[in-house]
């Protein structure tokens, strides 16, 4: 292939009406495949290729494993799979373990494209929430390929193109306005020299494909952390790729830093409120047993279960307050970064 034959889009919040628009810009000679990887509900997902293919000049449809990539067509990512390109010209559907909590996600779609074909490639990263997609563009550039990124202000939700912008180092930001000439351009570039693939790449889109998960592989890419899978509760290996930082398990759950932070606030709500459960249950219990002992006249006993619901009580309390000031935090954290 003399240019640059393989556009490959990902997306989340607010991506729907951003494709739809890309899809009506694309002329009917488009000379690449677009890939497309977008964070749907299951609703919109099942419909997305009709629409796609109603918008504009080029067919859409989902992805099949093992069908051959054409020029001028349209392929998204279908529902609970990773959309993946094995063989230069062919479509994988993998099954591994959720990526930054999403399947399919953004980032196992361009680490395939560096491993098969990032010299013919353009990645690009549109609107969207938390950071899918920044890591795997990375990737992509080191690679040979072309990265785009949507400028922050233009998005409808920025923070998805903010994490990109500023992880990835991209070749390219621009409005979505601007895309359509840009792609354009970019896709009738000469291909670019062969670059050495790292290693830990080719493990990373095994695993997103189904394939086994390694610890010793995971200890010759990153260091073990503190932190324990959110997903699977096993070890989180700290993963460097210069100021990005991520972290995936030996299973392959994958995280970026973001997103593991608010992974575990989740689970620190979910501990607490086990917790408070488990006290409200007390409270339940003591004061029936409160109200035997009083009957039945037994007044010493009855005052120690009254002392022990006031106690019980008071306890609760703290993990009420607690799951609030958690829950407040959480919320800050993401209105922040979608400065």
């Amino acid at each position: 292939m003399s240019h640059r034959d393989i556009l490959a889009i990902g997306a989340s919040a607010g991506g729907f009406g951003a494709l739809r628009y890309l899809a009506g810009e694309f002329p009917p000679d488009f000379p690449a495949s677009v890939l497309v990887v977008i964070h749907l509900s299951s609703h919109f997902q099942s419909s997305l290729d009709a629409i796609l293919s109603q918008s504009g000049p080029l067919p859409a449809s989902f992805a099949t494993d093992g069908a051959r990539m054409e020029p001028g067509r349209i392929y998204i990512g279908p529902p609970d799979s990773h959309l993946l390109v094995a063989d230069q010209d062919r479509l994988q559907l993998g099954h591994g373990p959720r990526e930054n909590n999403c399947r399919p996600a953004i980032d196992p779609l361009f680490r395939s494209l560096a491993l098969c074909c990032g010299a013919r490639s353009v990645g690009a990263v549109l609107t969207g929430t938390l950071g899918d997609g920044a890591a795997g563009l990375q990737t992509l550039k080191q690679c040979g390929g072309i990265s785009v990124v949507q400028e922050p202000s233009d998005a409808d939700f920025p923070e998805m193109p903010m994490a990109a912008l500023s992880k990835s180092k991209p070749t390219h930001v621009a409005s979505l306005a601007g895309m359509p000439a840009l792609f354009q351009k970019l896709v009738k570039q000469p291909v670019a020299p062969p670059v050495n693939v790292p290693p830990e790449v080719r493990y990373e889109v095994n695993v997103a494909a189904g394939g086994p998960g390694s610890m010793s592989e995971m200890d010759r890419i990153g260091e073990r952390s503190l932190f324990a899978c959110p997903d699977c509760h096993g070890v989180m290996w700290e993963i460097k790729d210069g100021d990005l930082i991520r972290y995936r398990c030996h299973v392959g759950h994958a995280y970026t830093a973001e997103l593991m932070s608010l992974a575990l606030d989740e689970n620190l709500t979910r501990a607490l409120a086990s917790g408070l459960r488990a006290l409200d249950e007390r409270v339940a219990l003591a004061q029936r047993l409160y109200k035997q002992a009083h009957e039945a006249g037994r007044h010493h006993v009855s005052e120690s279960w009254q002392r022990k619901i006031h106690d019980f009580e008071e306890e609760a309390d703290v993990l009420r307050n607690s799951i609030k000031r958690v829950d407040e935090i959480a919320a800050l954290s993401v209105r922040d970064r979608g400065r």
